[in-house]
């Protein structure tokens, strides 16, 4: 199935929860959507009363729609679960905790946001799928682990540290060159291979024009904010500040 029939089935079956909200009277939840989805569901649904969108705290990179039948309805089902680790002998990554929980079967949009910090693991899931992971999965990558639900809404804190780059100009296929330091040539075909995404959305044209505050990620070199010009030099190219999550 393609990108394009995907999201056609998604916007199907969103359609089908909010008519059932409305027909039987009672919330109906999604599952978990990624960015890339968020950004192109909530032109379609936008936020209201009535239609929300949760991901356990106000920043979540990953989020449910909730379309509730009375705005006065209080509704989420999003449990936060955590589990202590000792990392003194061995340090488990991301990819580690995520191949723990696929090694489980289970579908990655059952999942919200998780991280790892001051040796604790949070995840945020529904309490259904919460109740499974507390029960099922013991060990990451060989480390020991016990996960408990928590009555906490921690929120996860996205850490940056500013760059720079020299660039031809704010042409898209000129900043992947400079951010991957490769050739803008080779900046092209990984645009084309469906490597790179701008602010959650598939980049397809080279050429396209990158603005203050847009988001740039790209398939194994890293996730970018640009956060615009700082100056030009002598010859006229960019001094371009971006900020890299770490």
């Amino acid at each position: 199935m393609t990108n394009a029939e995907q999201f056609s089935s998604l916007i199907a079956h969103l359609y089908d929860l909010k008519e059932k909200a409305e027909l039987w009277h009672k919330p109906m939840i999604s599952a978990f959507l990624s960015e890339e989805e968020l950004q192109e569901v909530m032109q379609i649904f936008p936020p209201s009363k009535t239609t929300i969108y949760d991901g356990g705290y106000a920043e979540a990179r990953k989020k449910r729609v909730i379309f509730l039948y009375d705005e006065g309805d209080d509704f989420s089902l999003i449990t936060c679960i955590k589990a202590k680790i000792d990392q003194r002998f061995r340090k488990i990554s991301h990819r580690d905790v995520l191949g723990a929980l696929m090694s489980l079967q289970i579908e990655r949009d059952s999942l919200g946001d998780f991280w790892i910090e001051d040796d604790w693991i949070y995840l945020y899931t529904s309490e259904t799928m919460a109740e499974f992971i507390c029960l099922n999965l013991h060990k990451i990558n060989q480390l020991s682990v016990s996960f408990m639900v928590t009555q906490e809404h921690p929120e996860q804190i996205f850490h940056t540290k500013d760059i720079s780059c020299i660039i031809a100009s704010e042409r898209m296929d000129a900043i992947v060159a400079a951010l991957a330091h490769q050739s803008r040539a080779k900046a092209k075909d990984m645009i084309h291979a469906g490597l790179v995404h701008l602010n959650h959305r598939l980049l397809e044209d080279v050429d396209e024009l990158c603005h203050n505050n847009y988001i740039i990620s790209i398939r194994g070199v890293g996730r970018f904010t640009y956060v615009g010009c700082e100056k030009t030099t002598r010859s006229g190219r960019l001094v371009a500040l971006f900020k890299q999550s770490i």
